[in-house]
């Protein structure tokens, strides 16, 4: 790995702003006269690895689902309600009244990971004694909190649709009480056109702007029409890949160096039921079952998956660096005798991501559109499970196993060795730290004074005063003077969280 001299011009500024700090924390006379001597030669600093500075993605506070990912309807397949029928949509919601139409949800979907569609009973007609009214009854979607139309801007529309007759269906972006037409088309099909399920494409262009919109499927013809998996995407993504330009903008202006996802407990679960199982997030996006985040009790449709991950990592220029599940929730583990399958599944994710494209997943990896490998030098084995009964047990089977196949994949454990060196092999190891309080932050700059020099080197992969002001900035810059000094042991950091879409609060 290559490295280069300390930035020195940064470091004094660093230096300069942690004496600020030091003056506001601790009552200092700011009038007082000092002196300070910085010698910036290259004998005075230590090399800086050039992985040191990185993000850390996790899919909390809908950083991806209603952030970074640009899909703009939530709950597009209507399975945020649980497996049973009939179940809750939202924030799906009805155009229309109970003489007009009813809707429920139900098992007849055309896919086979995720079963539920919905079902839309219209009662009302075109004309006749119960006429439907003029704009026609139907479903609507706010997306998360509002959808963000922009005019002259293309979205395109995609629903899967089946029916007991012929369809004219009204497809548009409106504003968020429906009065607002913003862009508007018709999907119109006989009915053996639609008698099985049908996917449908609509082009449509903003006529105006509007924050705060709502996707609206609405018809006036009687009869029964099913819908499942509708989404919503703005045509212009960054380089075409699904996220938004305006937020990976923000990315590549920081120049990461390397970057670490989808977690974090994300990757846990509350209980392993509810992990980030990968292979749950690849193929189609239609076909992904999607999960609930039982961490931080929000449901993604994984239309962001593993694939996504690693192309974003190639996009930015950046070292992707995988974080897995080892058979450890918050609640419940898998005994070190039965974790085998857990192992075997990051071998496969491995292989997707880096096997030849002839391989079984390297192949499922070319037909997603990248017959090359990605650049995945870096694995974390689980995320904060150091001391957890099965940890060690299980990080050891992972160890071999990884080691074996891939000889030259960096393996990152979860325990600190800051302090004491660790028990067990390992390339890396993981360092977390918050805190609500900036003077603590910055007294963690010494933190890494006395780490073993022989040992693994440093991931702080997460750190933060969790109390947004300057003093909590300039505190995390003292902890950064620290890393800096001792970039002989420390080899990366992230802070946390990147994104948080504040609508959710």
């Amino acid at each position: 790995m290559g490295s280069c001299k300390s930035p020195y011009v940064v470091l004094l500024l660093y230096v300069l702003v942690f004496f600020v700090y030091q003056s506001f924390a601790f009552g200092v006379d700011t009038n007082q006269t000092a002196k300070l001597l910085v010698d910036a030669s290259e004998a005075s600093g230590r090399p800086i690895s050039e992985t040191m500075f990185g993000i850390f993605f996790e899919e909390f506070n809908n950083a991806g689902a209603g952030g970074l990912w640009a899909e703009l309807v939530s709950n597009r397949g209507f399975e945020a309600g649980g497996p049973n029928v009939p179940s809750n949509i939202d924030p799906w919601s009805i155009i229309g009244n109970e003489s007009s139409l009813i809707v429920s949800t139900d098992r007849s979907s055309c896919f086979d990971r995720n079963k539920v569609a919905l079902r839309m009973e219209v009662l009302c007609d075109s004309q006749g004694a119960n006429s439907c009214p003029d704009d026609g009854v139907g479903i609507y979607n706010p997306g998360f909190w509002g959808m963000n139309i922009e005019k002259g801007k293309t979205y395109s529309v995609v629903l899967y649709v089946r029916s007991s007759g012929s369809i004219n269906v009204s497809v548009s972006l409106t504003g968020s009480d429906g009065l607002q037409k913003l862009a508007a088309a018709n999907i119109i099909a006989s009915g053996s056109e639609v008698s099985n399920w049908k996917k449908f494409k609509v082009m449509l262009e903003a006529q105006g702007t509007n924050p705060n919109s709502r996707l609206q499927l609405t018809t006036t013809r009687k009869g029964f029409i099913w819908f499942d998996q509708v989404s919503v995407m703005p045509l212009d993504t960054y380089k075409g890949h699904g996220f938004r330009k305006d937020l990976v903008q923000l990315l590549e202006d920081l120049k990461p160096q390397f970057m670490r996802f989808p977690g974090g407990c994300f990757v846990e679960g509350a209980w392993l039921r509810n992990a980030f199982r990968w292979k749950e997030t690849i193929g189609p996006w239609e076909e992904r079952p999607g999960h609930f985040g039982d961490v931080w009790m929000y449901w993604t449709d994984d239309g962001l998956g593993y694939f996504e991950f690693l192309q974003l990592a190639e996009d930015l220029g950046t070292l992707p660096i995988w974080v897995f599940n080892n058979g450890i929730s918050h609640n419940d583990q898998v005994d070190t005798a039965s974790v085998l399958p857990f192992v075997q599944e990051a071998l496969d994710g491995l292989e997707f991501a880096r096997g030849n494209p002839n391989s079984t997943w390297g192949s499922l990896r070319a037909a997603m559109g990248h017959p090359e490998p990605f650049d995945l030098r870096y694995v974390g084995i689980g995320n904060e499970d150091c001391g957890k009964k099965n940890y060690l047990g299980n990080y050891l089977k992972f160890y071999s196993a990884i080691k074996r196949a891939y000889p030259d994949i960096k393996i990152i454990s979860n325990c600190d060795g800051s302090s004491q060196k660790l028990d067990h092999p390992a390339d890396l190891f993981d360092f977390h730290f918050y805190t609500d309080d900036a003077k603590i932050m910055s007294s963690m700059a010494h933190q890494f004074d006395h780490t073993s020099r022989s040992g693994p080197k440093a991931f702080v992969s997460e750190y933060a005063v969790t109390t947004g002001s300057l003093l909590a900035a300039l505190g995390e810059a003292g902890f950064l003077i620290g890393l800096e000094k001792n970039s002989d042991v420390v080899e990366m950091a992230s802070y946390a969280p990147l994104f948080s879409n504040d609508r959710r609060l």
